[in-house]
């Protein structure tokens, strides 16, 4: 089984950053893909960007140029650096490990930004 645990959600001001970091435990394959999501109160989890094995990176529109994901000295732990944090991006985060038999989600972090 994997676990996955994501940290560093919290309260900052429009403008600001955060450093979102998931960790991934747990029987894991020696290839995967990590994505990030969130999900705002009344909406659907929506997809924000995904980190493939060999180095890759993705992202969706409302979040490119903003936010960055990257792995740290570890493969296990990836993080999401998100800047010039809007009103907008308050939700919960969300990390999934992707891999072919089967994908994990954490239980997310609340990312809270204020005006």
């Amino acid at each position: 089984q994997v676990q996955v645990v994501e940290s560093g959600g919290g309260l900052v001001q429009s403008g600001g950053s955060l450093k979102l970091s998931c960790e991934v435990s747990g029987r894991t394959l020696s290839a995967y893909d990590i994505g990030w999501y969130r999900q705002a109160p009344g909406k659907e989890r929506e997809y924000l960007a995904r980190l493939w094995d060999n180095g890759l990176t993705q992202y969706e529109d409302a979040v490119k140029g903003r936010f960055t994901i990257f792995r740290g000295t570890t493969k296990n732990v990836v993080y999401l650096q998100m800047n010039n944090l809007k009103p907008e991006d308050t939700a919960v985060y969300y990390c999934k490990y992707i891999s072919g038999p089967g994908d994990a989600w954490g239980r997310g972090t609340q990312v809270t930004v204020s005006s």
